[in-house]
């Protein structure tokens, strides 16, 4: 007879828990965040930044602000989406590992698309619909902003464009028919579509394509065209001020299932949208002192090493230097990624608010190999019923591996990670992972000499 685990494995998802304000980090930082510069050091000018976003954006991108209010408008979309999305406690999993941590998940993978980035698409796409912009470009890895901004596209009437990257566009077709589904126009990356694309293709005509390269394409795509704007899923300050309604959400999730500030918080970065929306508001109560020991854990993958073997310096967030440089972890914008299955986890750079974090000695980041990280995908999946994306497989992993250690320890802790997207459109990953055919890729040498230096 199966095993009663007892009540509350679940905490509630009434509407109220879904915040009336985003939480921005940039006051409460230990340091001014460095600003982005052009080459020759200068700061950018504002119109350069409105001429790729939403006025709007542009304030949200550079505000001081500790909390800014989210248009009702928006708030009642991500509701009827499904926010506020659940906060589990993996109590199968604590069984299963012997551990007397107390595991909790918030699991973004119930929204539409499958991911959290439709906490951003939704207001990003909404801030342009009201500056009358017309269409939207971007790029996307392995397809969840991709997703999201698409649908978001579908909803306020926005032709959309992305390009995504094309060992993904070709590993996931299904997120690519997700993404037709909605409306949107789906290029795989790098194309012939622009000078960036052609000169890539010049050069190597079978390239498997990156984030950058894809970024620098979306960018080319909205400079031709004055009705069109961009939209970017990640490591810029406003959106990973909009993916703060996540770690919002579950600050009071945890109050009502009886719980205190956890001892732990996890997720996986990859450019660090989802874990700066679970971790921010979090850190919050570290940087005012409320809880001093509590510990921020970033995965990330061993084939895209930023945080753990990449360089504090400005670097270009693009392949073909169209972006202003932005201070951040990087493995440099020239680096070939490996075609892992993590797709969003590809980018060779780091929201430079994230970055900050790591270099202050306030988020610690671990890294790991693909293998490693579906295996313990693949543990999940069988004591907890739902299967992660790649990318957020690389939070289960830590997950695990912290609360092993509790388990040799003896302690009680608590450790919540961010369950950012479910994996059922990624299937292809664990069916190699079955058979064996898996790349554990890490680069032997990361070449960081061509990086501009800079003074913040």
């Amino acid at each position: 007879m199966a095993r009663v685990l007892g009540p509350r494995r679940k905490a509630s998802q009434t509407e109220g828990l879904v915040p009336n304000s985003w939480y921005n980090i940039v006051p409460d930082l230990p340091e001014t965040l460095p600003p982005p510069l052009l080459p020759d050091g200068r700061v950018p000018p504002r119109e350069m930044f409105e001429r790729l976003f939403a006025k709007a954006l542009v304030d949200q991108e550079s505000s001081c602000e500790r909390f800014i209010g989210i248009p009702e408008e928006v708030r009642e979309i991500l509701i009827s989406l499904g926010r506020p999305t659940p906060l589990f406690r993996a109590r199968r999993l604590e069984e299963f590992l012997g551990t007397p941590a107390r595991i909790y998940y918030k699991f973004e993978g119930v929204l539409p698309t499958g991911s959290h980035k439709v906490n951003t698409a939704i207001a990003q796409a909404y801030y342009n619909m009201v500056e009358g912009v017309e269409r939207l470009s971007t790029e996307t890895g392995a397809g969840q902003w991709g997703s999201a901004l698409s649908l978001a596209g579908a909803l306020f009437k926005l032709k959309v464009r992305v390009f995504m990257v094309r060992s993904s566009y070709e590993q996931k077709p299904y997120r690519r028919v997700l993404m037709e589904l909605y409306g949107a126009e789906v290029v795989p990356s790098p194309s012939k579509l622009t000078e960036a694309g052609k000169a890539i293709l010049r050069v190597d005509p079978e390239h498997h394509g990156s984030l950058g390269i894809a970024i620098s394409e979306a960018i080319e795509d909205v400079l031709s065209d004055d009705r069109a704007r961009y939209s970017l899923g990640s490591v810029l300050n406003h959106v990973l001020l909009h993916q703060t309604v996540i770690g919002l959400e579950a600050i009071k999730q945890l109050e009502e299932l009886g719980e205190e500030l956890p001892d732990y918080v996890i997720g996986c970065v990859g450019g660090g949208s989802n874990y700066a929306g679970l971790a921010y508001p979090f850190m919050r109560f570290k940087l005012l002192g409320k809880k001093d020991d509590m510990k921020f854990i970033a995965a990330e993958p061993k084939a895209c090493p930023s945080l753990t073997r990449g360089a504090y310096a400005y670097d270009y967030g693009d392949t073909a230097n169209l972006t202003p440089l932005l201070k951040m972890y990087t493995v440099g914008h020239k680096y070939r990624v490996p075609p892992i299955h993590a797709g969003g986890l590809r980018y060779h750079g780091d929201a430079p608010s994230l970055c900050l974090l790591v270099n202050r000695g306030l988020i610690e980041a671990r890294a790991y190999h693909q293998t490693e990280v579906f295996a313990a995908g693949l543990l999940f999946s069988r004591v907890e019923g739902i299967v992660p994306a790649p990318e957020s497989a690389h939070a289960v992993k830590a997950a695990i591996d912290i609360a092993l250690e509790a388990k040799r320890s003896g302690e009680a802790k608590v450790i919540l990670f961010n369950l950012s997207g479910h994996g059922l459109l990624d299937l292809q990953g664990y069916l190699e992972y079955f058979e064996g055919r898996l790349k554990d890729y890490e680069p032997e040498n990361i070449d960081l000499s061509y990086l501009p230096r800079m003074d913040s």
